[in-house]
C-alpha cells in the first residue's frame, strides 16, 4: 500500500474554509475546498492525527480508488477490482454508503447494493464464508460518491462522525452539532482570548456543548482523545504503533492543559430541566473543574470572573418555530442586549442565530457576521464589541461624548467585585453587596415603534375615564387602527393579548415583519406592562375548526372580572380567549334582563353569556355547544361563580338539539360560527345559508313574550326579508358596542326578535 494517500474531509455546510485552515496546520498538503468538503495529499500519521484533532471535520475519507463509470457495471467491475483481501477479513462485518446519482444509477440503496455485492464476492471463501453487513458497528464502513461519471471509492477512517464526542449523550430540544459549536467558538476568536486568560460565558447554555468544546480548546483537549471506537481499527491497513504513538502525544497535551489553573468558563440555562444533564456532559468531557453550570434567566445574566478580566459571551438563543413566539423571542433578545451593555461592558459578545431579524432587536451593533448553515437552516454569527458606541440608540453622538461613556464605563467596573460569584447549596446564585451599575443608554423604540407606542397610548387614555366608570377589566385598546401595523391588542387585566392579522401577499414579508418587532417592541412600554405578560397569535383565515385548535398546551388560566361575575380566560392555548371581548354589552344586557326567566345559549362556547344570566337571577340556565372542551371549561366558569345548580350544559349539534327538544325558554341567545363542519354534527352549518331554520327552531322554543337575541360577525350577512314578515325584528347592533369597539363598527350584527 502507497505511504501517501488522497483524503477527503467532510464537514457541515459553511465550515469549509475553517477546515481547511485547521487541516492545512494539522499536515494536510495540496488542500483545497469543496462544497462540505476539503481535499488533499497526506501521510497515514496525518490521517490519524485529522481523525484525533480536528475539531470541525464529520469524516475523514481515505479514497482507495477512483474510476469512470458508465453504467452499473462499471461500478460493479471498478469496486470488484481492489484486493479487499488488504482491507478487510473474510468474515468481517461492512456498510456501504453511497452518494451522487448518474451513469444509471439514480436510487442510492441501488448504488450501495452493488457496492456491497462486488466486495462480497471478491471475499468471498469456496467454503461460503463472507462479509456480512452491520450498519451500527461496522469493521469496515466504505463510502462511494459519484460526480459527473467518476467513481470516488473511499475508506471511512473515521467510523461514527466525528462531531459525536462522547460526552453528550443528553442534549436538549435543539443542540447545535459539536463541530458545529467548536466552529463558531473559533470564528468568535476564543482561541485568542482564551490564550490571553479570558473568561467565556454562555448565558442560555442549554446542556453546555458551547461550554465543553470551548474548555476542550482551552485546555488542548483533542477533540476525539476519548473516543474508543474508530473506523480504522479493524481495518488491515491500520498501523496500531503509529496510532498509539499519536495518541499518547494527545494525552500528554490534555494532561499538562489541564493542569494549568483552569479558565473562568461559565453557563446559564432558565430550564431546570437541563442543568443536571449539562453538568453530567461536563464530568463526562472530564472538565469538572473548568466548567460550572447554574440556574438563570437571561433577564438577569451578570458575569463576574473578577474586576478586571474580561472574555467572550456566546449564545444560541432560539429562532423561533410556532406562530405566537414573536413576542418571548423578541423580548428574550432585547434582554439579551440590555445585559451585554449593563453587565459586560469592554467584554466581546458572539450571538448566533437562525433569525437575523431579531439579532437587530438587541440594541446593540454587531462589527462583525458570519453565515453559517444549522443544518438546513440558514444562520448568523453575530459579533460584537460591547463598548459603548456599539449601543444603537437612535441619536447620534459627538466623540468628545463618546470618549466620556467609555471613560464612565471603565470608571463602573468597580473593583470591590469579588473574584468568583458565590452560589448556594442548590446552585442558586447568591446576590452579591449591590454595587454601582454602569449608566448605559438604553436603545429606543425605532421611529415606527414610537409612533406605534404614541397610538397605543393616545387609545388608552381615550378609553381611560369610561373603562374607571364601567369598572371594565378587559378591553380592546388596538384594532388595525393603523393598516401598517395590522393587529388586535386586547388588554385583560395585567396581561396583554395580541392577535396579529396576516399580512396580504403584497406585502413584503420583511417589512411585515419588521412592523410587527416594531410594535411588539413598543407594547410593554406604551402600555406599562412586563413583557412576560405579552401573548401573540397570528388569525389568519380559518378553514372548518382550525380556529378552534390547540395551539399550545400551557392549561394556564387567568381569571378576569365583568359586570360582578368572574370568568376564566386561556390567553395561550387556543386562537380566542374563551372570552369574546366585543360581546361584553350583550352579555350585560343579558344579566339585567334575566331575573327569573329560563334562558337558553345556544352554540354557548365558554357559556359566560350563562353565567351573567345567572347573576342576573335568571330562574334556569341551558347552555348547549358541541364541544367537550368548552363545556367542561363552561362548567369551570358556573362552579367560579357559584352557579352550578339549575344550570344545565348539554352537548350536541344545535339544530339537531333543537328539533328534539321541546322545552320553552323565556330568553334565547344565539351568536353562531360564520362556518362550522365539525365531525360531530351532519352536513355543513353556514350562518348565511341556514340562519332562518335556526332561528325558525329557536323561535318554536320561545315561549309567549320571551325574547330572542341573535348576532354573528360574519362581515357580509344579510338576514332574509321573510324572517320580518312573520317575527318583530329590530336590530340593535348599535347598542351592543361598546367603545373599544366603535372604531371597528363591523365587529358583529345583533338582532333582537320576538314573537309577532
Amino acid at each position: 500500500m502507497s505511504d501517501r494517500y488522497e483524503l477527503f474531509l467532510t464537514c457541515p455546510k459553511g465550515l469549509e474554509g475553517l477546515l481547511i485552515e485547521e487541516a492545512v496546520g494539522l499536515g494536510l498538503e495540496d488542500a483545497r475546498e469543496h462544497t462540505s468538503a476539503v481535499r488533499g495529499m497526506a501521510d497515514m500519521e496525518t490521517a490519524y492525527r485529522l481523525c484525533l484533532w480536528s475539531r470541525l471535520a464529520n469524516r475523514v475519507l481515505l479514497v482507495l480508488k477512483r474510476f469512470p463509470m458508465k453504467d452499473a457495471e462499471d461500478l460493479y467491475h471498478g469496486v470488484l477490482d481492489i484486493e479487499w483481501q488488504d482491507h478487510m477479513l473474510n468474515d468481517g462485518t461492512l456498510a456501504v454508503e453511497f452518494s451522487g446519482h448518474g451513469s444509471g444509477i439514480d436510487n442510492t440503496h441501488f448504488g450501495a447494493l452493488k457496492v456491497k455485492d462486488a466486495i462480497v464476492d471478491k471475499l468471498r471463501t469456496p467454503s461460503g464464508e463472507r462479509p456480512s453487513i452491520d450498519k451500527l458497528n461496522p469493521d469496515l464502513r466504505i463510502h462511494l460518491r459519484l460526480d459527473r461519471g467518476e467513481a470516488i471509492l473511499s475508506l471511512d477512517l473515521s467510523g461514527h462522525s466525528l462531531h459525536q464526542r462522547g460526552y453528550r449523550l443528553q442534549q436538549g430540544a435543539a443542540p447545535l452539532k459539536e463541530n458545529l459549536a467548536a466552529a463558531i467558538l473559533i470564528r468568535s476568536g476564543w482561541p485568542r482570548i482564551a490564550a490571553e486568560g479570558g473568561a467565556l460565558a454562555d448565558p442560555m447554555c442549554g446542556v453546555g456543548t458551547f461550554l465543553v468544546e470551548a474548555a476542550m480548546i482551552a485546555a488542548d483537549m483533542a477533540p476525539n482523545l476519548r473516543r474508543e471506537q474508530w473506523g480504522f481499527t479493524a481495518w488491515l491497513g491500520h498501523v496500531p504503533a503509529l496510532w498509539k504513538k499519536l495518541h499518547e502525544e494527545a494525552s500528554a497535551r490534555a494532561a499538562a492543559g489541564l493542569a494549568k489553573p483552569p479558565l473562568w468558563i461559565r453557563g446559564y440555562e432558565a430550564d431546570p430541566r437541563l442543568i443536571q444533564p449539562g453538568r453530567n456532559n461536563v464530568e463526562r468531557a472530564g472538565l469538572s473543574e473548568w466548567i460550572k453550570i447554574y440556574q438563570g434567566e437571561v433577564a438577569t445574566f451578570e458575569p463576574r470572573p473578577d474586576q478586571n478580566q474580561k472574555g467572550l459571551v456566546i449564545c444560541n438563543p432560539p429562532y423561533g418555530e410556532r406562530l405566537g413566539d414573536e413576542a418571548s423571542l423578541l423580548y428574550l433578545y432585547q434582554n439579551l442586549g440590555e445585559r451585554l451593555r449593563q453587565a459586560c461592558l469592554n467584554w466581546e459578545a458572539a450571538v448566533f442565530t437562525g433569525a437575523p431579524d431579531l439579532g437587530k432587536r438587541m440594541g446593540i451593533r454587531s462589527h462583525k457576521q458570519y453565515s453559517f448553515w444549522n443544518g438546513a437552516l440558514p444562520c448568523k454569527l453575530l459579533l460584537i464589541k460591547v463598548l459603548p458606541d456599539q449601543f444603537v440608540t437612535g441619536e447620534r453622538r459627538t466623540p468628545e461624548q463618546r470618549q466620556a461613556e467609555r471613560e464612565q464605563a471603565v470608571y463602573d467596573q468597580s473593583p470591590a467585585e469579588p473574584q468568583e460569584r458565590q452560589y448556594n447549596k442548590n446552585g442558586n446564585p447568591i446576590k452579591p453587596a449591590p454595587a454601582p451599575a454602569p449608566v448605559v443608554e438604553q436603545a429606543r423604540l425605532s421611529e415606527g415603534g414610537q409612533m406605534f407606542a404614541n397610538r397605543l397610548q393616545k387609545n388608552l387614555k381615550a378609553l381611560g375615564k369610561w373603562v374607571k366608570r364601567e369598572g371594565v377589566d378587559c378591553y380592546r385598546v388596538y384594532d388595525a387602527d393603523m393598516p401598517e401595523y395590522s393587529m388586535a391588542i386586547d388588554l385583560y387585566h395585567d396581561w396583554v393579548h395580541v392577535q396579529e392579522y396576516a399580512a396580504p401577499k403584497s406585502i413584503d414579508p420583511e417589512k411585515a415583519s419588521a412592523r410587527m418587532f416594531d410594535a411588539l417592541a413598543a407594547i410593554p412600554q406604551a402600555l406599562n406592562i412586563d413583557k412576560s405578560r405579552v401573548v401573540v397569535k397570528r388569525r389568519e383565515r380559518q378553514s372548518g375548526t382550525k380556529q378552534y385548535e390547540r395551539q399550545s398546551a400551557q392549561g394556564k388560566f387567568t381569571e378576569v372580572n365583568e359586570g360582578g361575575v368572574k370568568l376564566l380566560v386561556n390567553l395561550t392555548d387556543y386562537l380566542d380567549t374563551g372570552l369574546f371581548l366585543d360581546h361584553r354589552p350583550m352579555r350585560l344586557r343579558i344579566q339585567k334582563e334575566a331575573a327569573g326567566k329560563r334562558f337558553l345559549n345556544l352554540y354557548c362556547y365558554t357559556a359566560t353569556a350563562s353565567v351573567h344570566a345567572a347573576k342576573g337571577g335568571a330562574r334556569s340556565t341551558t347552555s348547549v355547544d358541541l364541544s367537550k372542551t368548552y363545556l367542561d371549561w363552561a362548567r369551570r366558569n358556573l362552579s367560579l361563580n357559584g352557579f352550578s345548580d339549575k344550570n344545565r350544559l348539554e352537548q350536541g349539534d344545535v339544530m339537531a338539539w333543537l328539533e328534539a327538544n321541546r322545552d320553552e325558554f323565556d330568553m334565547i341567545f344565539i351568536d353562531p360560527p360564520t362556518f362550522s363542519n365539525s365531525k360531530r354534527m351532519e352536513g355543513i352549518f353556514d350562518v348565511q345559508r341556514d340562519h332562518v331554520q335556526l332561528l325558525d327552531l329557536a323561535m318554536a322554543r320561545l315561549a309567549p313574550g320571551g325574547v330572542l337575541y341573535f348576532s354573528n360577525n360574519f362581515r357580509k350577512f344579510q338576514l332574509e326579508e321573510n324572517l320580518t314578515a312573520r317575527y318583530a325584528v329590530e336590530e340593535i347592533t348599535a347598542q351592543t358596542i361598546d367603545p373599544d369597539f366603535a372604531r371597528n363598527g363591523k365587529i358583529h350584527r345583533a338582532w333582537k326578535i320576538m314573537a309577532r
